[in-house]
């Protein structure tokens, strides 16, 4: 099971990427095994020393009853403190964005891929469009070949 965040990549430049732990509730990671998660409008946010993922949609688990979660609480990512401080200057001193990237279970934990990332003016998107319809037609008529 993995979570992609596809307008990441189209809406920023990704400057570094960070592998994070995030704290979850049982019936969270349950929901999340059957696919019901979804990262798209998340943002991460450093407060106190610590990395948080705000946004972040979770669905509610069918079976959960009483001790379901909310959808969109604010998650505790996990971090080294070494890199939460080098996160934490890059964003206040360069005005960079924290972005979850992509979702995925490693070793049976759930991890996020963090961003630190640049976003791009609107001349940046259409040439990354132009790009990506340039090899679109390459490898189209590679094939035919």
């Amino acid at each position: 099971m993995e979570v992609l965040n596809k307008r990441a990549r189209f809406d920023y430049f990704v400057e570094e990427e960070y592998e994070a732990g995030i704290e979850l509730t049982g019936t969270e990671i349950k929901s999340i095994r059957e696919g019901k998660c979804n990262i798209k409008d998340s943002y991460g946010i450093v407060r106190h020393g610590e990395v948080f993922l705000l946004n972040m949609y979770i669905a509610e688990y069918k079976e959960g009853n009483i001790f379901n979660h909310e959808e969109t609480r604010s998650r505790k990512l996990l971090l080294h403190k070494k890199e939460i401080k080098k996160i934490n200057d890059q964003i206040t001193l360069n005005g960079l964005t924290l972005v979850p990237l992509k979702g995925y279970f490693k070793d049976n934990k759930f991890k996020i891929l963090l961003g630190i990332c640049r976003g791009k003016k609107n001349y940046d998107k259409r040439e990354t469009i132009k790009e990506r319809d340039i090899n679109r037609e390459v490898k189209k008529n590679l094939k035919n070949y």
